[in-house]
């Protein structure tokens, strides 16, 4: 390329940057046409800086498909996952959780669902897949600001969501606890040693204790030391819940290991209802009678009074039945098993579990007492509930079967959010790690009901396994050095998800 000063017939100089690569003489550019030299001189010297900016840059030949993908790999600037962003963002969004215009409490919720690990391999994660730096200092205060500020806020946004999505008051609430253990040796206030339900003994762990609505919506939580007794933390908590959202009445819907004659007469006290497993085998030996004269048929069921406050509602199921029989069955072969290889001494002879069908035979020898277990059969198939509440045996019934979905908030949270290992030793922290986790979990269920309301056959764990393959990606143009955005949707499996939720 070269810069030619032509005259025109006018009498007035073209200045015009000429291409004869081809082998013919091309105007690329006109800079100018003027009749004054000093015009012509400065054009002519701004001609010969246009030609060296332009062999500075790339030149591409649109018709070499191969020399156009290298130029755009080539400037690729930035490549990150995007599609969990954008659907967990949406619904993250509706619940109303941007109202603490906090991003780091949005990217640790939304790395809880997608990524579970800890504080410190969050930040490699959100560095390496969503382009975000974030030092894990930065977390750990933020954390503190957390527990102080947000937690009550957080569990404020999740109830009125929740008020929205049933369309009516919240009258009846479910509550049930867990233990979390620590793998640690040392106890401290709170991380205790107590009974587990994950048959770590051994371990310092805390009881989480939660509230959650019909459907399994999550409504308030709270922590208590690992050493205390799960029938303390029922009232606490839903005092603290109805005090905070101004209830007048409430049902609450609890299992078996919640029973107790105290937990009864508080929730009586504080004018509660309830409806809560029975221990029928425990109860008197007049209300025990009556039970097993009841005869009922599959699907069957009956009250009886158990004072003049309390009922006792009884339901018969042929495949409860038969799990009862298999169980007892699975219990005794491995008492036989134990038995034989030398195991069982006196100490084992308790009534906890199937040991109560140990008994000793004379000094030395444990035995099965099969009569104990023969009498067991009698009970297969009978569950009961004790309630003060006026409604009927069915809705009870009905309302107690929900309690199987607050038990699958804890599967979720232990096993797809991996609440634990929670790698936190200060009681703060440990309850804004409780926090993030809970609000993940309103996120999944909210998740899990659009999905149901849209009708699709993906759950949850798929959509969000889908999400995490669509990919953004920045290029920068060669030429004007511009960046482009460009979401990549590879196969029908991301095109129908992006469509689903309009995102």
């Amino acid at each position: 390329m070269f810069v030619r000063k032509k005259k025109n017939k006018s009498g007035r100089t073209s200045i015009q940057i000429i291409d004869k690569s081809s082998g013919k003489y091309k105007v690329i550019k006109t800079m100018g046409c003027t009749d004054d030299i000093f015009e012509i001189e400065r054009y002519h010297k701004a001609g010969l800086q246009w030609i060296i900016d332009r062999n500075k840059q790339i030149e591409i030949d649109f018709l070499n498909e191969r020399q156009i993908a290298e130029v755009f790999l080539n400037n690729i600037k930035q490549i990150k996952v995007i599609g969990t962003e954008l659907l967990l963002g949406k619904i993250f969004d509706e619940i109303g959780f941007n109202r603490l215009n906090e991003e780091l409490f949005r990217q640790l919720v939304f790395s809880r669902i997608c990524f579970p690990v800890s504080k410190l391999k969050t930040t490699d994660y959100l560095f390496k897949y969503h382009s975000r730096k974030i030092d894990v200092d930065k977390i750990y205060r933020y954390l503190d600001k957390l527990n102080v500020e947000q937690k009550a806020l957080v569990q404020e946004i999740s109830y009125c969501h929740t008020l929205e999505v049933l369309n009516k008051e919240i009258s009846i609430v479910f509550y049930d606890v867990t233990t979390l253990y620590f793998e640690i040796e040392d106890e401290d206030e709170l991380r205790r040693t107590g009974f587990s339900k994950e048959g770590k003994h051994q371990n310092p762990q805390i009881v989480l204790g939660l509230l959650v609505s019909v459907d399994g919506y999550p409504l308030a939580y709270e922590i208590f030391e690992g050493n205390k007794f799960e029938g303390h933390t029922m009232l606490p908590i839903i005092d603290s819940f109805k005090k905070k959202f101004s209830l007048d009445k409430l049902v609450i819907i609890a299992d078996s290991g919640l029973l107790s004659g105290d937990n009864i007469s508080r929730l009586q006290a504080k004018g509660y209802e309830y409806i809560l497993g029975g221990r029928i085998k425990n109860e008197s030996q007049s209300i025990k009678r009556q039970i097993l004269r009841l005869k009922l048929n599959n699907g069957g069921s009956a009250i009886i009074d158990k004072d003049k406050q309390t009922r006792i509602i009884i339901s018969y199921s042929e495949a409860r039945a038969r799990k009862d029989r298999a169980n007892r069955e699975k219990g005794l072969k491995r008492l036989e098993k134990q038995i034989k290889s030398g195991k069982l001494t006196k100490s084992n002879i308790n009534k906890r579990g199937y040991n109560k069908y140990l008994s000793l035979e004379g000094e030395a020898r444990v035995s099965i007492n099969r009569q104990a277990f023969e009498e067991d059969a009698q009970w297969d198939g009978l569950k009961g509930f004790i309630t003060n509440t006026k409604l009927t045996k069915e809705e009870i019934i009905e309302n107690y079967g929900h309690l199987w979905k607050i038990e699958k908030a804890f599967r979720i949270s232990k096993t797809d959010l991996r609440i634990r290992p929670i790698y936190h030793r200060l009681r703060h922290r440990i309850e804004a790690h409780i926090c993030i986790s809970f609000a993940a979990y309103k996120v999944y269920k909210e998740l899990e009901r659009q999905l149901r309301l849209k009708r699709t056959n993906l759950s949850p764990e798929k959509t969000i396994e889908i999400a995490k393959t669509i990919y953004s990606i920045k290029v920068m143009t060669p030429l004007n050095k511009e960046f482009i955005d460009k979401m990549i949707l590879l196969n029908n499996e991301q095109k129908n998800l992006i469509d689903i939720f309009n995102l």
